[in-house]
């Protein structure tokens, strides 16, 4: 039997082409004008270049999503991958769009996120490590804000901000829960006023969410300035703008916010930009890149972050909303593994044949299914395929399916690349090509925050009631009448299950949805709303990724998948 090769053995082997080559392929020309590159493998387009392309038709939108992730894996990004891959082999120009990986996960439990055997964007280390350095520009540009408003306070505190009431935390891209809660300002009068701070992750800053939903430089800038910070000792709001940081801030920010190109396998165009985590943010790559792809190719793959209960919400929820894309057809992607799990089975015992347990798990699916439906949106099954699935259970899967008149594809991409993924290919062009569905939102803009909060809880996790005391309630009724009750919600929450409990696997129903915080990104434009235990900081596992992760004497990085 020959042996099977590892994620980052199949991406070293890669035959990569200069991405100039790459981008030739969706007629970007080979300009200084149009892309700068970072490297032979690694570019940036240029927008000034996309502006050009501000008249031609766009492409065919497809949303991949999943089913709620277990240990067994689902393998969401490396679907997107495959798919993009497939629409290429059957003749179709497509382009794949995807977040740029956290180094939390990559040093912690998760790994990177640049796909799986012959479904890979590369170069993966690059890509997993600090690629183009947009996460630090974002980090810097975040931190410069919460200087800024120390330093405000050293030098007489002109704007009167309640130190009580600063709400700006500080972020860095690592799992590291020491953080979460600090004081800082020690050691005397010359290092300011001592007070309570914490960290973030970076994924979860608000400058990561403005960059992923900005239109442009502009749009940027403007939004920083609209960011919240504190309030002062009357309860005013105090803004970035206050602090005159959004001009020093869109400078740090000014190349990251350039989309990142690098490319498939199989040498196809892979956009890589932003990188917001689904269960603590919004979960998509940037809008801008989003509409780049879309006026470059015919059919653009773009994936949203763990199950569609989280990252698809979201994605048609706020990103949507925000910037008018529509999706044509929506792929949810599950395992025979995984729904075995769902269906109670341990993660040592998948290997082994369980009909019974994969179809005590399919609740899940279907919940999903559901769920995504209730946005008008033509859905599609990938069946992501592993060695140990037996044919009695790909038959069960396909047959679940097909009672609930939705269209599966077994697909075998990690194994064959795009040749793997022609039939889900051919069966999403056809589904874009008849989509007469009438897309539409789970809430109007004008719904009551917390009335959205419950439609939410109700709709989509299946929940009897939303848990919020006096404190959160009026919290929302104040940010209603300083005008922000048209924004959306976005949920933090636990990615393991439908409710807030990470242990109840399928599809729970009868559960409360208990509010733990509200926050407000202002800037963002929407109202993040902290559920359960989840943390904004996370922490690393009792044994860390970081542990196996080195330099062997070739000077090659080992251990990072």
């Amino acid at each position: 039997m020959s042996e099977v090769k590892s994620d980052i053995q199949i991406a070293r082997e890669a035959k990569m082409q200069p991405i100039n080559d790459i981008l030739a392929k969706v007629n970007v020309p080979d300009e200084s004008t149009a892309f700068s590159p970072m490297g032979r493998h690694i570019a940036k387009i240029n927008l000034e270049y996309l502006n050009t392309l501000k008249d031609k038709p766009d492409g065919k939108l497809i949303l991949v999503t999943a089913i709620t992730p277990t240990p067994a894996g689902e393998g969401k990004t490396t679907t997107s991958v495959g798919l993009n891959d497939g629409l290429n082999k059957i003749g179709k120009k497509s382009i794949v769009c995807l977040r740029e990986p956290s180094l939390g996960p990559s040093f912690g439990m998760k790994g990177g996120a640049a796909g799986g055997g012959f479904a890979q964007v590369v170069p993966m280390e690059q890509i997993n490590l600090h690629f183009t350095g947009d996460f630090h520009a974002i980090t810097s540009a975040h931190n410069l804000l919460s200087a800024l408003i120390d330093n405000h306070i050293y030098w007489g505190n002109k704007l009167n901000i309640d130190v009580r009431r600063i709400v700006w935390k500080r972020v860095m891209d690592m799992n590291d829960r020491s953080l979460r809660s600090i004081n800082i300002n020690l050691g005397g009068v010359a290092n300011g006023f001592p007070r309570e701070d914490g960290f973030d992750i970076t994924v979860a800053s608000e400058i990561m969410a403005i960059f992923c939903l900005a239109n442009n430089l502009e749009d940027l800038e403007k939004r920083i300035g609209n960011i919240t910070v504190a309030y002062s000792r009357e309860k005013k709001p105090i803004f970035a703008k206050d602090l005159k940081a959004q001009g020093p801030m869109t400078v740090l920010l000014k190349d990251a916010i350039r989309p990142n190109v690098a490319q498939t396998l199989e040498n196809n165009l892979a956009i890589i930009h932003g990188g917001p985590f689904a269960n603590i943010a919004h979960g998509c790559n940037s809008v801008i890149a989003t509409k780049a792809g879309l006026k470059l190719a015919d059919y653009v793959v773009t994936e949203a972050g763990f199950g569609a209960d989280l990252g698809a919400e979201k994605f048609l929820d706020i990103k949507c909303r925000k910037s008018d894309l529509k999706p044509s057809c929506v792929v949810i992607v599950a395992t025979i593994r995984a729904l075995k799990m769902h269906g109670g089975v341990a993660k040592d015992d998948l290997k082994n044949e369980n009909v019974d347990a994969l179809e005590k798990g399919l609740v899940n699916l279907k919940r999903h299914v559901e769920n995504v439906k209730k946005f008008g949106l033509p859905v599609a099954i990938a069946i992501n395929h592993f060695i140990k699935d037996t044919d009695k259970e790909v038959r069960a899967l396909i047959s679940f399916c097909d009672g609930l008149n939705i269209k599966a594809s077994l697909c075998t991409h990690w194994a064959n690349g795009g040749e793997g993924t022609k039939d889900l290919a051919t069966l999403v062009v056809d589904l874009c090509e008849k989509n007469d569905a009438k897309f539409n939102f789970l809430y109007e803009n004008k719904t009551p925050l917390f009335k959205k909060i419950e439609t939410i809880a109700k709709e989509i996790y299946r929940a009897n009631e939303v848990i919020a005391d006096t404190k959160i309630r009026k919290q929302l009724k104040g940010f209603e009448e300083a005008g922000y009750g048209d924004l959306p919600i976005c949920i933090a929450k636990t990615q393991y299950s439908f409710s807030t409990d990470p242990s109840l696997k399928g599809a729970p129903t009868g559960h409360a949805l208990p509010l733990r915080e509200i926050r407000l990104s202002s800037g963002a434009e929407f109202i993040v709303v902290v559920c359960g235990a989840i943390m904004t900081m996370p922490g690393l596992p009792k044994v860390p990724a970081a542990d196996s992760i080195k330099l062997n004497k070739k000077g090659e990085i080992e251990g990072l998948f």
